[in-house]
């Protein structure tokens, strides 16, 4: 069964977890059953910014990780508890929260001009 026929409760095995990963989340991996994700920070405060995004959008979806939380470091850690394994809900959540903490508005050509490129403002870094 390929992955866009799959419903929100069913698992993927750990080759198509990693195809998956490869094609939509370059930057997460499969590691001991889980999907992860480590985002490098500026310090503390930084950190507590993306556990509170993390813990935003978690809550909001229903849906929700496991996190390492360090002075400047957070590994978001996804698996469906009640499937035992990668669903579609793992994949969807932690795309959202790719999407959120890594969003750089100044490479959208809009109105908002991101964090100055300035080591007083930075919090984030990016790959």
């Amino acid at each position: 069964m390929g992955w866009r026929e799959r419903t929100h409760e069913d698992t993927y095995s750990d080759a198509d977890v990693e195809q998956r990963l490869k094609e939509e989340l370059p930057h997460w991996y499969l590691e001991n059953g889980w999907i992860r994700r480590k985002y490098k920070t500026s310090g503390w405060k930084a950190t507590l910014m993306v556990v509170n995004t993390v813990g935003h959008l978690a809550e909001v979806a229903f849906h929700h990780p496991d996190l390492t939380v360090s002075y400047a470091f957070v590994i978001v850690k996804l698996m469906n508890h009640a499937a035992k394994g990668i669903t579609n809900k793992d994949f969807e959540l932690a795309g959202k929260i790719e999407e959120v903490v890594m969003w750089q508005p100044a490479k959208e050509g809009g109105a908002l001009e991101g964090t100055p490129d300035d080591s007083r403002f930075k919090y984030i870094k990016y790959d």
